[in-house]
């Protein structure tokens, strides 16, 4: 146990460390080219933000080194992720630790850290789980708990094993529990063969390309979309946004359960994630740039100009490692900072803050700056030792900034041999600050004594009214881990009596989770007045039949997302009855390739009916190129499939005047039905050839590539 108040310990350290500093700039020759540290007061005195906003230090070393993620537990106890194995040779590694803070005294700032798990390798990100803690260090997911009272885990389970274990800034990461029970953690769509400890005869789950998600209450885990590397964030309606170092803010739109129902899918049509920043990649830098990351760009920049490559890098106020994208969902800011999405960037040295604003052509948000961010950041440094990893939002509302304090942070896998000669690698390895990030007018931040641990499974149920999604989110966890379902009759009062939509959402989920969901409670949450809800309602209308009547009206709804996550929804289905429904989808919003993608990754969506159903909604009769790209998506697709009377069917209708009207159309199809039918099982190296002339040759006539490709199909074995 370390206690804070034996400040002159402290003193003591920083003394020496300026003592250290002026003998080696007195003694060893030249200027060094990198700066040196700064105590945590005068750190914080060269912050500047954008608007009214001030930092306070919640905790320093030696309370915390070099901490890359923070959450509370349901008693309001603060677990840190100390990453001491930061960028050190694997046969060193092994020494990452799990710090509990505690405020003892109650005045909101931690005084005492005890070691919750040490002798980790590798540990990201920690989430609470029944009374203990989810742990990522690749390359597993960990289950650590202290069952004696004493602050340290006992209890020590690998749950998940087999992620990533290069780079550490592409393992797996950022565990944040969804408000559809379901726990989502980054991959950076590394390789990797996963294995469940409860399942352990199971299949590998092959994890490159994507993300990953579980539930610990059901035993289920699966890919889902995203390359999200350090940075995730849910907001209260269950959407996704996550981080890589040079997008700072990226929207998972498609899951990947829709994109992967349809293996012959065109490939341009499966990418399931879209950057929503209308501003990058610019950032508003204050520090100084590097020595270092200066002379590789220069380095670069010369190679690429002399082999005349059209590319250019840049040093600075350039997003290079943005990290820890997260959800503002907290009470203690301004009200229009709700929703508000923060990320970091350590090599910039700044705080930047995204407002989210939904599309009215697009199922995905944009991300905007504030207005008094559009030329500088909603807080930067001087200091190009602040490392901000990460944040996190406390029971007590406010934001907490989670801050390496490194002077070097880039792993050395990045930087020429060459300039790591006078660079160290460990400087401030013994270092870490957090921050909490509070209103200026605040004249000392609030304390709020967090206790749902003790909670009745009722006062949980009224907590789930609660402003600060802290509590919210918490609550609903600590429901769903207990099981006591004594509560459902509250729970269904508060979903039928709330006004609130989110309180209404996660009580949705509460009976979800507890299996007490019925046709009739999701048909009422289909006709919600927020939008929010009824797009999760839609997802939980794919497990009752007796909804779908419902959901296909969701097609016509007036949210653009809604209306978009019915069409994903309805091809769960297998009821041919959905095919005017997808069809209509196709018409209202076919100009979003999200919508033609959502349409075609079912099988009736796919199939000979659909283009049957858009021939009867005259869909040829007005021209536009987002309709012969949707007839070329589709022909690729039937083609790929290979179902020989529906390629007939096809070909048969190319040539038909409801295809014929509608200028390009035709060779749209032929163009696309070559491409699948080169991508089908069993199509012979001669055959693919044929058809890849027919394509070529399909833009000067039509009609005649039409007909070749009749003959061509005729001589194909289609089994």
């Amino acid at each position: 146990m370390i206690n804070s108040r034996k400040s002159s310990l402290k003193k003591i350290v920083y003394s020496i460390m300026a003592v250290m500093l002026i003998v080696l700039v007195s003694s060893c020759g030249p200027k060094s080219k990198y700066a040196g540290p700064l105590s945590p007061e005068e750190s914080m005195k060269t912050f500047q933000f954008a608007e009214n906003f001030k930092a306070e230090i919640f905790a320093a070393e030696p309370l915390v080194i070099d901490p890359v993620d923070m959450e509370f537990d349901e008693e309001g106890n603060a677990y840190v992720v100390s990453m001491i194995d930061a960028y050190k040779p694997d046969s060193v590694k092994g020494k990452d630790k799990i710090i509990m803070l505690k405020d003892l005294n109650n005045d909101g700032n931690a005084d005492t850290a005890i070691v919750f798990a040490d002798n980790l390798r590798e540990a990201t990100s920690v989430l609470p789980w029944k009374g203990g803690l989810l742990i990522a260090a690749a390359p597993n997911i960990l289950y650590y708990k202290d069952t004696t009272g004493d602050g340290r885990a006992d209890l020590k389970e690998i749950l998940f094993s087999g992620f990533f274990t290069g780079n550490e800034e592409a393992q797996i990461t950022n565990l944040r529990f969804g408000i559809d029970n379901w726990i989502y953690a980054n991959n950076t769509g590394q390789a990797g063969e996963v294995h469940f400890s409860e399942n352990p005869g199971g299949p590998a789950l092959q994890m490159r390309g994507s993300d990953f998600r579980f539930r610990l209450d059901r035993k289920q885990y699966e890919l889902t979309t995203g390359a999200g590397q350090f940075g995730l964030a849910l907001d209260d309606w269950g959407h996704r946004f996550f981080t890589t170092n040079s997008i700072h803010i990226q929207q998972a739109v498609a899951p990947k359960r829709y994109l992967t129902r349809n293996p012959f899918l065109p490939s341009g049509l499966k990418s399931g994630a879209v950057n929503i920043s209308d501003h990058d990649p610019i950032m508003f830098q204050i520090s100084a740039t590097p020595y270092w990351r200066q002379e590789r760009t220069d380095r670069r920049n010369k190679e690429y100009q002399e082999n005349k490559l059209d590319r250019v890098e840049y040093a600075r106020d350039h997003f290079t490692g943005a990290s820890g994208g997260t959800f503002y969902g907290g009470d203690a800011f301004p009200e229009e900072y709700y929703g508000n999405i923060f990320t970091t960037d350590v090599a910039g040295n700044l705080l930047h803050r995204d407002m989210l604003v939904e599309s009215d052509s697009e199922p995905y948000y944009v991300a905007k700056q504030g207005e008094q961010e559009k030329k500088k950041e909603f807080m930067a440094t001087t200091d190009t030792w602040f490392r901000p990893a990460n944040f996190s939002v406390g029971p007590d509302g406010y934001l907490y900034v989670i801050d390496m304090y490194r002077q070097h942070i880039e792993t050395p896998l990045s930087i020429p041999e060459d300039l790591q000669t006078d660079m160290d690698m460990n400087a401030g390895n013994t270092m870490g600050r957090i921050y909490r990030i509070v209103p200026a007018n605040d004249n000392k931040a609030k304390s709020v004594k967090a206790d749902l641990k003790n909670a009745s499974a009722a006062q949980l149920v009224e907590t789930l009214s609660h402003k600060n999604r802290w509590w919210r989110t918490t609550a609903q966890r600590l429901l769903l881990e207990r099981q006591d379902k004594s509560v459902i009759p509250m729970v269904k009062t508060l979903f039928a009596e709330s006004s609130d939509p989110r309180t209404r959402l996660h009580a949705l989920y509460v009976l979800e989770g507890m299996d007490a969901l019925d046709a009739g409670i999701v048909k009422e949450a289909l006709m919600d007045p927020s939008p929010g809800v009824r797009e999760n309602a839609a997802i939980l209308a794919e497990k009752f039949p007796a909804c779908l009547s419902q959901l296909q009206q969701l097609v016509e709804d007036n949210s653009i997302r809604v209306a978009y996550q019915a069409t994903l929804s309805l091809g769960e289905f297998k009821d041919k009855g959905i095919i005017p429904w997808l069809a209509k989808s196709v018409v209202l919003h076919g100009k979003s390739k999200w919508f033609r993608a959502a349409v075609l990754s079912s099988d009736a969506g796919s199939s000979i009916e659909l283009l049957d159903a858009l021939s009867n909604s005259n869909f040829a009769d007005k021209a536009a190129d987002w309709k012969t790209d949707f007839y070329k998506e589709l022909a690729e697709t039937i083609g790929a499939r290979n179902q020989k009377a529906q390629v007939a069917a096809l070909l048969q209708q190319s040539g038909q005047n409801t295809i014929t009207k509608l200028p390009n159309a035709q060779a749209a199809i032929v163009k696309g039905l070559s491409a699948g039918l080169q991508n089908a099982k069993g199509t012979s190296d001669e055959a693919k050839e044929k058809l890849k002339a027919i394509g070529t040759a399909t833009d000067n006539d039509a009609a005649k590539s039409l007909d070749d490709l009749k003959k061509v199909y005729s001589e194909i074995d289609v089994k």
